[in-house]
């Protein structure tokens, strides 16, 4: 960061688009981590324990520590409100999950070699959370100077967050939140559907209620006894739903 006492027109300039700036991940993540969570910035750790190997029993434990207060809950209210609109209709649509409220910023930065940015060579970063109205999750990822795709933090790093945010939800057993900014889609997005519930109907009726989606099925016999994904589940229109047959 800047030194206070060395900051100008242009540094300000520079800075409020986010050139000229250089910290560390844990730093990035520390410090969008206390715009999201209502205000406080926490001491950033690696390890949560350090265990005795043979009783398992915890010699050390770092306990959350804040270390201040560095906005008000209303702002940090408005922060998640603009991130997750960045998600739903915004520059990081790829890192967008249905039905579980992602926010997110992108980013894309060039690189500085010998005090003079490169061209075409970019560090392309997302940094996402959910659910954004109660976080429990983020995710850092920075790309350096990506291959053979447009080098956008949209493009390059949000699916991959979108990933690491989708593996989370499992891990973390997190439910999902209703009222999210539907996202607005654009010509080249793919686009989210319900699964709706066809188990009991008939193959002929089941595929006839499952025409946004590819349809595989096992089993013999004309009627639906299993489904998967199960009723109600956000999948992309023309993914795969499996049907059990049984007489």
């Amino acid at each position: 960061m800047f030194n206070v006492d060395n900051i100008g027109d242009l540094e300000l300039a520079t800075t409020a688009f986010g050139q000229g700036v250089s910290v560390t991940p844990i730093q990035q993540i520390t410090a969008v981590s206390a715009a999201i969570n209502g205000g406080k910035l926490y001491k950033p750790y690696i390890v949560k324990s350090i265990n005795e190997p043979e009783t398992n029993s915890v010699i050390v434990k770092n306990e959350p520590k804040v270390v201040r207060k560095v906005i008000s809950e209303d702002t940090s209210k408005k922060v998640r409100y603009a991130l997750e609109s960045v998600v739903a209709r915004g520059t990081g649509h790829n890192a967008y999950i249905a039905d579980y409220r992602v926010g997110g910023k992108t980013g894309t930065a060039q690189k500085v070699e010998n005090g003079i940015y490169l061209k075409g060579n970019y560090i392309t970063s997302f940094i996402g959370f959910l659910p954004a109205n109660n976080p429990q999750v983020i995710v850092y990822i920075a790309i350096d100077n990506a291959k053979g795709i447009t080098q956008y933090g949209g493009t390059v790093a949000a699916p991959i967050a979108k990933s690491v945010l989708s593996s989370s939800i499992d891990a973390l057993n997190i439910e999902a939140q209703p009222n999210e900014i539907e996202k607005e889609f654009n010509y080249i997005d793919k686009v989210y559907a319900k699964v709706p519930d066809v188990v009991g109907m008939s193959r002929e009726e089941a595929t006839n209620n499952l025409k946004s989606f590819k349809v595989e099925y096992s089993g013999q016999g004309d009627k639906v006894v299993y489904q998967t994904p199960s009723s109600g589940t956000q999948i992309y229109e023309g993914e795969t739903v499996k049907l059990m047959l049984n007489e």
